[in-house]
């Protein structure tokens, strides 16, 4: 067990932003994404969440997304690239969800388009409901389920 503890400390270690091979970091990107990534997380808030059936931005995502668009203009990070990631509850099927997930993920990226975030930075995947957060058939459950996620891009991603 101390063995394992003392490879995962030396593995958070290389995991900064030092680079450790041709390619960077341990992610296979460039050597500060992870540190990118965490830096992103620790400044801005990740997600934003949708009403049933609706890919309208709420006035509560809109405020999360100021803080995304705030990080991203930051002179320092004017070169990082994100993924929005569309998801949606369980129910309906898996054509209508995967439809729904991406224009989640596109009002995000219009939005952050519109706050002057370069729209060639900003890509979009659907996972419909594939990828639920929380399990569960019930509206506390299906309310996380609702929502699209900014993650920096690696270059594996």
């Amino acid at each position: 067990m101390k063995k394992l503890l003392s490879l995962f400390c030396a593995m958070a270690v290389l995991a900064g932003c030092s680079s450790f091979g041709s390619n960077g970091g341990m992610f296979g990107g460039s050597e500060c994404e992870a540190k990118e990534a965490r830096d992103f997380m620790a400044n801005a808030e990740d997600r934003v969440f949708f009403n049933y059936d609706s890919s309208a931005l709420t006035d509560n995502a809109q405020e999360i997304l100021d803080t995304q668009v705030k990080w991203l203009n930051a002179r320092k990070h004017q070169n990082v690239d994100v993924v929005v990631q569309g998801y949606c509850d369980e129910r309906g099927t898996r054509e209508y969800n995967l439809a729904l997930g991406e224009r989640r993920a596109n009002a995000v990226k219009a939005y952050l388009v519109s706050k002057g975030v370069e729209s060639d930075r900003i890509s979009t995947i659907s996972y419909g409901k594939e990828r639920p957060a929380v399990l569960g058939n019930n509206e506390a459950a299906w309310a996380q389920n609702r929502r699209a996620v900014t993650v920096v891009k690696t270059s594996n991603m």
